[in-house]
């Protein structure tokens, strides 16, 4: 006798990245076996959620999280714990962290190890990229043993001199090795120089407090860099991820080097596309310190633009959990001020509102919230409600509108940068590996059950989708 089925959701309009359908789905040891017609009687199970009326997407998937991360003196007061679960009322089943190295002794692979312990704690998957600051003659290995453990990515900065920063030589010599790895290299694209000459003359002229940070990273400083990495990567072959981009030519250049046959990738984040450089002359600037920052409502709308074209491949929180403490502790120089906004709760909603603001569809929410993250990662079964994937589940009505309050939200900070905003998009229940963990009743902690993800090859793993999607469709 067949066993029967934890968990059914019955009668909901199912929707990936490739189209809807109206689908009961079932869910045995935390996979989705089956997608049985709406049509057909609702299967039997141990539990089953009438989802008629809403839709049902797969988890959100976030490429780009910072948990527990320690930059200069400024820790980020979040753990795996605290991120995990705001992750999951925020819609998302798997966050993707980084291992970046402290400082001059912590090597890649120990950045990496010492996140992947952390990471036990975690309520969602999780999955890393690494990162690589100087080039020794240890990072060849250091990257094959970060392949082996399933990190099949690397984040370089082009800038943070003296911290973070990677010059050209080791983002070259790096991007040679994800080659050889079937890696993906991940790019903070802002060219140092510019930056550091602009700055400087903004700190001589005393215009240094955070109410000037938008005028000391110009949009030229990214469409630079990213120009020179894009030449790098062509000269190495390598595909290229370019994190948070805030400028329409940033991501037009990315799409010129896609049509001249180029790997490259365009990630944008929830407050480039709803917040703009006027923030900055509010009465609480230091909400939105970040790099790149807020820049002016003309080069928002262009990137909205590019996001409801399908220019840009993802939108990831960069969840940078600082509180408003920390943040007032230097608005006076935005040199010494920690950088960063707290947004992996709140990138469903503040997305969902700006795509279908802009005319997107729920299938193209879908590829940038979920499945296009997990294909240009690599992430295996995610990103799809299709049978054998992950039962990572988002039932939602997108009528439903909820006003945030920073405070009532759970990452672990005090603030929000879209207080006050009434968004749609809101999850009403969230699944992930089968476990429902946030339904009308509230939150119900899974415990530490979250899964470390180890990623597929990178060109490996786009071509096992691709044979997927063909045959879906």
């Amino acid at each position: 006798m067949s066993r029967i089925p934890q968990l059914v959701i019955a009668n909901g309009t199912v929707v990936n990245s490739f189209g809807r359908r109206h689908a009961h789905i079932v869910v045995v040891d935390g996979k989705i076996s089956q997608l049985v017609d709406a049509t057909e009687p609702v299967p039997d199970a141990e539990r089953t959620i009438d989802a008629t009326g809403q839709l049902v997407i797969p988890g959100g998937v976030d490429g780009h999280c910072h948990v527990a991360q320690v930059t200069g003196r400024f820790r980020t007061l979040d753990d795996y714990r605290t991120t995990s679960t705001a992750a999951l009322w925020g819609g998302t089943t798997t966050i993707i962290d980084f291992g970046i190295p402290r400082d001059a002794r912590e090597t890649p692979l120990e950045a990496v190890l010492s996140k992947k312990a952390l990471a036990q704690e975690s309520r969602c998957d999780v999955a890393l990229h690494g990162s690589v600051v100087r080039w020794d003659e240890t990072v060849p290995w250091q990257l094959e043993q970060l392949a082996a453990e399933g990190v099949r990515s690397v984040k370089m900065y082009t800038t943070n001199r003296g911290t973070t920063m990677a010059d050209g030589d080791t983002i070259l010599k790096v991007m040679r090795e994800m080659v050889r790895l079937d890696g993906l290299t991940y790019i903070h694209a802002e060219h140092d120089p510019i930056i550091a000459d602009c700055t400087a003359q903004h700190a001589d002229d005393g215009r240094i407090g955070i109410e000037h940070l938008h005028r000391t990273r110009p949009e030229l400083a990214e469409e630079t860099s990213v120009k020179e990495t894009l030449a790098m990567a062509q000269y190495t072959k390598a595909p290229v991820y370019f994190v948070h981009q805030s400028t329409p030519g940033a991501v037009d250049l990315v799409t010129e080097a896609r049509a001249r046959g180029q790997e490259a990738y365009s990630e944008t984040c929830p407050h480039y596309l709803t917040l703009d450089d006027t923030v900055y002359g509010s009465a609480f600037p230091e909400w939105y310190a970040c790099c790149p920052p807020m820049r002016s409502p003309e080069t928002v709308a262009a990137l909205k633009q590019r996001l409801a074209g399908g220019a840009i491949h993802t939108v990831a929180s960069d969840h940078s959990c600082y509180d408003l403490t920390q943040k007032r502790e230097r608005t006076d120089d935005v040199r010494a001020m920690p950088h960063g906004l707290p947004g992996v709760e709140t990138r469903m909603p503040v997305t969902f509102t700006a795509m279908a603001e802009a005319g997107s569809s729920v299938e193209d929410f879908v590829e940038v919230f979920a499945a296009g993250p997990a294909r240009i990662n690599a992430l295996p079964g995610k990103g799809s409600v299709a049978e054998g994937f992950d039962a990572d589940l988002v039932l939602f009505d997108p009528s439903v509108q909820r006003t945030v309050d920073g405070g009532a939200l759970h990452m672990g900070t005090d603030f929000s940068p879209f207080d006050g905003r009434t968004l749609a998009g809101w999850p009403a229940v969230v699944v992930s590996a089968g476990r429902v963990v946030l339904d009308r009743e509230g939150f119900h902690d899974p415990g530490a059950v979250g899964r470390f993800v180890s990623r597929n090859g990178f060109r490996e793993h786009l071509a096992a989708t691709a044979d997927l999607s063909a045959a879906t469709l």
